[in-house]
């Protein structure tokens, strides 16, 4: 059964958050049956790239199949009108946003889960199939600090030091200085092993390509050149994310154009010197 948090439990810019889970078998409710399920995704939020990244990884196209929605939302809550009809079953007089991701199940037309870590968790553990296993289970506290390692110590920093309002040097030191120590860490771990865990991706390869993805194609816009050249010295983790471009596993739903559409859509900011740095071509490994 999905459990939904009530909108009066959140802050009223909040969707609430479908929390339903895959289980083992038919005693769960929801359990893993090929075409049961479809996911709706917006590869342009970095949410949403990181689902379709494992649909594709583990070769679900026959199993479960994936909705791509338009890289920009159609109402004006940022919302996809196709998706309303999916909240308002799932929820009882539903005034938010029809926001992507979603997972919704195709035998009672209501949402499973928005909920993006349990999504990924349930692709890997009841979608796999002949797949590659993107959650080991040697390695899965591994899978879980390298997902917080990117999103607190590169996606939040690199967001913070690039925030309007940090003019001096002393006010972009701190997050700067997370940021880097975050970039060295995975530096360290690819400069002898093609992936992020060794010899075979895993999740962790999800995580952290979807944040160079971001790093280099939003991040860069509000970062100063000194802050890109710093980026840009690290060779084995940049020549490991155009290696994995070059992948039709992951260059498949990488839309630049659309990623660049949405930063601009949302952002704020000013355009900083080191927008002008590109370390990866993407536009090149993503098919057209």
């Amino acid at each position: 059964m999905s459990v939904v948090v009530p909108s009066s439990l959140l802050p009223a810019s909040a969707a609430p958050v479908f929390r339903g889970r895959i289980g083992r078998d038919v005693s769960s409710g929801h359990y893993a049956v090929p075409h049961r399920y479809r996911l709706h995704v917006d590869p342009s939020d970095p949410r949403c790239l990181s689902i379709a990244l494992t649909h594709s990884l583990l070769g679900l196209d026959d199993t479960l199949p994936l909705t791509v929605l338009p890289g920009t939302p159609d109402t004006p809550d940022g919302g996809y009108t196709v998706l309303r009809p999916l909240y308002e079953a799932s929820a009882h007089l539903y005034a938010g946003p029809a926001a992507a991701p979603v997972l919704s199940d195709g035998w009672t037309g209501r949402i499973v889960s928005t909920h993006v870590p349990d999504i990924l968790r349930d692709l890997a553990l009841r979608f796999r199939g002949d797949g590659p296993d993107l959650l080991p289970e040697e390695h899965r506290d591994a899978v879980d600090a390298v997902a917080d390692l990117c999103e607190r110590s590169v996606n939040r920093a690199a967001q913070r030091a690039g925030e309007l309002g940090l003019d001096g040097e002393a006010a972009h030191r701190d997050p700067l200085t997370v940021l880097f120590t975050a970039l060295g860490s995975l530096e360290r771990r690819l400069a002898h092993r093609p992936y992020v865990l060794g010899d075979a991706p895993t999740a962790a390869d999800v995580h952290v390509w979807g944040t160079l993805v971001q790093l280099d194609t939003v991040h860069r816009w509000h970062l100063d050149a000194a802050a890109m050249d710093r980026v840009a010295g690290h060779p084995a983790l940049w020549a490991y994310a155009q290696r994995l471009a070059a992948r039709p596993e992951f260059a498949r739903h990488l839309d630049i154009d659309a990623v660049l559409r949405r930063h601009r859509a949302h952002c704020r900011g000013r355009e900083a010197a080191g927008a002008g740095i590109r370390l990866v071509d993407w536009t090149a490994a993503a098919p057209r």
